[in-house]
């Protein structure tokens, strides 16, 4: 039987409760397999908390507690998971970034905003200036280092594919300086060029498509359902009905179809951020 050896239970308050996970259930003699039996989870699921690499949701904990007799130990640790994973995210946003780790792919469409994953800090600055202009300034660069260090995501090779419908506005109509916005143009281009991200532009006279003004981010799994996300500046939705995902997933398709090709789309990207370089930019 395998030992709790490999897990640094010092390494976080998930660390934590999944090393006692493991200790628990080890010590009852159950496998990983019969841990889940009765639940909606699977193995995989289960061995990810276990090496604290993802929180525990409410009614697996519940599960686990009656599993292993421990009288309700892990359904009361998992608000305290859930603040640890958290960080300097908005909690509504929290699950989200840990999905992005485990996605195969990451689809959005982004109407107002330049997405989170691809922004650099000035221009995450600017955002969270603009939205949380109260925010002290040590708060502001634990927002910004959480939002860059989710970007770490393409430093993998090959996964997760990457796919991002913008609004023409995004690249026209500057957030920042002309200097700051070509940085942050050219750092999308770079990633496309490394075949890390495919972008595509939709343009301001294309046809209008259903949920035009709601942005939309889509992950799917190797080994759990796809999730659908959408938010405003101050909250977030997380959809995982499997019918009403397909249903946004068709309007996004439909956004996707209307946008120009990948090839045409990053020429139009790199041409905004030499233009913005050169003064030539106009709105």
């Amino acid at each position: 039987m395998g030992t709790s050896k490999d897990i640094d239970g010092s390494a976080s308050v998930p660390a934590f409760y999944g090393k006692e996970l493991r200790w628990r259930r080890e010590a009852a003699g159950l496998t990983l397999q019969q841990a889940v039996e009765g639940s909606f989870y699977g193995v995989s699921y289960l061995s990810e908390i276990e090496r604290g690499q993802r929180r525990m949701p409410v009614d697996l904990a519940q599960h686990v507690d009656q599993v292993l007799r421990t009288d309700g130990f892990f359904a009361r640790g998992c608000e305290d998971v859930r603040n640890a994973k958290q960080g300097a995210h908005a909690g509504y946003f929290a699950p989200v970034a840990e999905a992005e780790l485990r996605a195969q792919t990451i689809e959005e469409w982004c109407n107002a905003l330049i997405p989170g994953l691809l922004q650099t800090e000035a221009y995450a600055r600017a955002v969270i200036h603009a939205t949380h202009p109260l925010d002290l300034p040590e708060e502001v660069d634990a927002k910004i280092s959480m939002r860059l260090r989710r970007a770490k995501l393409f430093d993998e090779p090959k996964r997760p594919e990457y796919w991002a419908v913008l609004h023409e506005s995004l690249v026209r109509n500057p957030l920042l300086p002309p200097a700051e916005m070509a940085e942050q143009l050219d750092q999308i281009a770079a990633l496309a060029r490394r075949r890390r991200i495919v972008p595509q532009i939709l343009l301001w006279n294309a046809p209008t498509r259903p949920f035009m003004e709601l942005s939309l981010m889509f992950m799917e799994f190797d080994d759990e359902p796809p999730l659908m996300y959408t938010e405003g500046p101050y909250h977030g939705q997380t959809v995982d009905d499997p019918a009403l995902v397909k249903h946004y997933r068709k309007a996004y398709d439909r956004l996707r179809a209307a946008a120009l090709p990948p090839e045409a789309s990053l020429a139009m990207i790199e041409d905004a951020a030499e233009d913005y370089r050169n003064g030539k930019h106009q709105r």
